[in-house]
């Protein structure tokens, strides 16, 4: 991990400044990364992202509760993003964060708001992606999914992170395990050990390169989420020399990086789904946006000054 990036997520974690950052980001700049507070403006930049070609996973902000009123209130705002889609007839699906639905209070209140999203999803036949989190989550994320995967098929989806170890062992079990398995593959953005995580980019870049592969190649849904030209260029170049159709995979970026970029790829015949997040909790999601770019860093300062 670069030490800009392991200085920034240190730095967000200081009382002063995320005091500041909460009460000025959204002026200074964190709208371009968060589609507004309420669902109902994230569903009006849905709509907009869908006229230019684009799809979408809308994702409810928030990761960390701690009972159980706090848990359900959660759900109740992921019920509503799927009413809300189906509703306005927006092209996107959800993705959700299991911390934010109870996971830290037990795998039984986690498991009941699950099951509550999922009959909603299935039964308006769209899609939930989980989101993978810290590694101290990955187990019983996994254990989960399992479990759900199992009762509710195609409507559920996962994210695994190239940064880790563990990484192509899971993915390995996953593909033999399923007959439909939709993946995210990402490279990582929680500040991991080196015990478990590849401390060196570049070791993260070959192995996020390893595993796009690997999950095209074994004929389930990928969905690669990257804004880096040279991880695009690559999985074009593969995707053609083996012959695998674009309807099996898709690019994701997300919503304020490279819009410029996302809008071509769809002029070039691709599926570009865009992560839109939205919600009053979006302080931990921007410092990880902050963190992974100096320049997003740089285009809040440049907003600071402006003032």
């Amino acid at each position: 991990m670069s030490f800009y990036r392991k200085l920034v997520l240190s730095v967000s974690g200081n009382k002063v400044v995320s005091g500041f950052i909460k009460k000025y980001g959204m002026k200074l700049g964190a709208a371009r990364f968060v589609a507004g507070v309420t669902l109902k403006e994230a569903i009006e930049q849905v709509n907009l992202l869908n006229q230019d070609g684009l799809v979408v996973t809308l994702d409810h902000l928030g990761e960390f509760v701690f009972d159980e009123q706090e848990a359900f209130a959660s759900t109740r705002a992921c019920l509503d993003v799927l009413d809300a889609v189906k509703q306005s007839g927006v092209k996107s699906n959800m993705s959700l964060k299991m911390t934010s639905l109870g996971l830290d209070l037990s795998k039984e209140v986690c498991m009941k708001h699950m099951r509550m999203i999922l009959d909603k999803a299935r039964e308006y036949d769209n899609f939930v992606r989980i989101d993978m989190e810290d590694y101290a989550h990955i187990d019983i994320t996994m254990e989960i999914f399992d479990e759900l995967k199992r009762e509710y098929g195609k409507h559920v989806g996962l994210v695994i992170q190239a940064y880790l170890f563990r990484t192509v062992d899971d993915m390995k079990r996953l593909e033999e395990t399923y007959e439909h398995c939709n993946l995210r593959l990402v490279k990582g953005a929680y500040l991991e050990s080196p015990k478990v995580a590849y401390a060196d980019k570049a070791d993260v870049d070959k192995n996020y390169l390893k595993i796009i592969e690997m999950h095209l190649l074994s004929g389930h849904y990928t969905a690669v989420a990257t804004h880096d030209d040279n991880v695009i260029n690559h999985t074009k170049a593969f995707v053609q020399k083996h012959n695998i159709p674009n309807d099996r995979f898709e690019f994701q970026m997300l919503y304020g990086v490279r819009p410029e970029t996302q809008r071509q790829l769809v002029k070039e015949g691709y599926t570009m789904r865009v992560y839109v997040p939205y919600g009053n909790d979006w302080y931990g999601y921007f410092s990880r946006r902050i963190a992974e770019s100096p320049a997003n860093a740089f285009f809040i300062l440049k907003n600071m000054f402006r003032k």
